[in-house]
């Protein structure tokens, strides 16, 4: 048995989760890059009352697949930019600017 192969099976502890968070695309003008808002509903500390917060995270999208109005899955990663944290995982379910454009190419012009 070679001792690099006892170093990494025992030494190596197991990696543990990444953080993954599902928020709509609010910008896709960069290119590989979309800005995802990730909404989040916390109470009141005194009050109770529930609370709306969001998170602006920007997201890599290697294949510029998504769009505006997309709801996305993201997964923490290393820095990739100044910004970039994120990474898109999934397309969980596609905006309305698609459906509206899909429509518009079927009609006839005018």
């Amino acid at each position: 048995m070679s001792p690099e192969s006892t170093v990494t099976t025992q030494s190596m502890p197991a990696r543990p989760r990444r953080k993954t968070e599902i928020g709509v695309v609010a910008s896709d003008k960069m290119n590989k890059t979309r800005r995802v808002v990730v909404e989040r509903l916390i109470p009141h500390p005194k009050y109770g009352k529930m609370m709306r917060r969001r998170t602006v995270c920007h997201a890599h999208d290697e294949a510029n697949e998504s769009h505006r109005g997309d709801l996305v899955e993201i997964m923490e990663t290393r820095p990739l930019s100044k910004f970039k944290r994120w990474r898109v995982v999934r397309i969980v379910r596609k905006g309305a600017q698609q459906a509206l454009a899909g429509e518009d190419e079927g009609a006839p012009p005018g």
